[in-house]
């Protein structure tokens, strides 16, 4: 199975944030979505869930397939995000729970899990993260690269077919930056599904088996990671460039 999305279109007022996006999220690999600022990059990783709703185009992941342009119930789009958890740039957590209680919420609302079933799948995924022990913290009491591997496991409680992450990084510091892309790289290396909005190449390079390129809502190039980066096309050239200063 695999995600896929087709024709989907996306805008603000006048502005075209999206246009006409056709890919394929391929399973068990991980693609990264790379471009200049004001790309539509993060847009494209928030209309997978529909955190931002496309106007037109339709989403195909697993048995599912929903069209943008209808109407859709509060069940089909829960349906959807059960199936691509999200995990954001600045960590989301509740602040008056625990950091146990912020992952078993999701397994134990959105999917009906057994309480206790919950919480010994939350020991394993904190012990997998680096953070056996902290389950009645409170998120105040750790650091950002803490909170943001307590969103990691979040999303994996919810065991997605897809995890999307929106710039996971960008709110750390060089250190704690290193800790999570390392900690996603193992993820990769898992063949988990995942989908990454990043500015890091060097991180772009080691984890991506695909590469989605962005560039004023078009896709301009969708193909396999080292195709990519060997590229000669001049204005992806002139992106790998620019970001290596």
């Amino acid at each position: 199975m695999m995600l896929k999305l087709t024709h989907l279109n996306k805008s603000y007022e006048n502005h075209k944030v999206l246009d006409d996006i056709n890919v394929v999220f391929p399973k068990n690999k991980t693609t990264v979505i790379l471009g200049p600022s004001g790309a539509g990059k993060s847009t494209l990783l928030r209309s997978i869930n529909l955190l931002d709703q496309p106007e037109s185009g339709s989403i195909e992941l697993d048995n599912l397939k929903l069209n943008y342009e209808s109407n859709l119930s509060n069940s089909e789009i829960l349906q959807l995000r059960r199936k691509s958890a999200m995990v954001f740039q600045s960590w989301s957590l509740f602040p008056h729970m625990t950091i146990m209680e912020n992952i078993i919420e999701g397994p134990t609302q959105a999917k009906n899990e057994n309480k206790e079933q919950a919480i010994e799948e939350g020991k394993k995924l904190l012990a997998e993260v680096g953070l056996a022990g902290f389950e009645n913290r409170y998120p105040s009491e750790l650091s950002g690269g803490q909170q943001q591997r307590v969103s990691i496991a979040r999303a994996l409680a919810l065991k997605p077919s897809y995890i999307l992450f929106d710039e996971p990084t960008s709110a750390l510091d060089p250190e704690l930056e290193a800790q999570i892309l390392h900690l996603i790289q193992k993820l990769a290396m898992e063949d988990k599904s995942m989908i990454v909005v990043t500015h890091n190449m060097d991180f772009a390079r080691k984890v991506a088996d695909k590469v989605i390129f962005l560039e004023n809502g078009q896709v301009i190039f969708d193909g396999e990671s080292k195709e990519f980066f060997e590229n000669k096309n001049r204005r992806i050239q002139d992106f790998l460039n620019a970001m290596k200063f």
